[in-house]
């Protein structure tokens, strides 16, 4: 690669991976190219994106060869996402009152999570269950080659879904949906 006057040159390319399984597979399609719509939003030329490119490769490799739950890969790669962009939510204590025991909510305004008590007064909050609470601290703290070794059960599922997808629209002030190919 070179740069030309206004632009740059590729003289020749090979590829690493091809993620072959994603052309096989119409939801596995979706899916990644609704992520690359993301990351096309998020970066501009000549930005240094080393960890967006490395949380876009492992999300693609982890899409095309695991058999992970789709909308749960979304909600990792969007959550942390927004870490890399500068909007980590409060994970470890209330981001009120400190507290580290009894965390059952998530303030979408306050950008993280609260206990039983502060969540009950925060109207932009969300009640979730032990394991999204915990979905989410991973999420936020895992190392990158690790993001995606954990599974989540149909109602934690559908919390993080929820919490993850807010959160998202929120703090990029857009509404992305996994739109349909065909």
């Amino acid at each position: 690669m070179f740069k030309g006057a206004q632009t740059y040159h590729i003289n020749s390319v090979e590829p690493i991976e091809v993620f072959y399984n994603l052309r096989i597979d119409l939801d596995k399609l979706k899916y990644a190219v609704h992520i690359n719509k993301i990351v096309q939003d998020v970066t501009h030329e000549n930005q240094n994106c080393y960890r967006i490119l490395q949380l876009l490769l492992n999300t693609l490799y982890t899409i095309s060869e695991t058999d992970k739950n789709l909308d749960m890969v979304l909600g990792v790669f969007k959550l942390r996402l927004l870490c890399i962009l500068g909007f980590t939510p409060q994970v470890m204590e209330c981001t009120n009152c400190k507290e580290k025991e009894n965390i059952t909510y998530f303030s979408i305004k306050d950008n993280g999570l609260k206990c039983e008590m502060c969540g009950k007064q925060d109207t932009s909050t969300i009640q979730i269950g032990e394991s999204t609470v915990n979905a989410i601290k991973y999420t936020v703290t895992a190392p990158p080659k690790k993001l995606y070794s954990f599974n989540l059960k149909d109602d934690a599922l559908e919390e993080f879904k929820l919490v993850t997808k807010l959160y998202f629209n929120e703090k990029l002030e857009k509404e992305y949906k996994v739109e349909e190919l065909f």
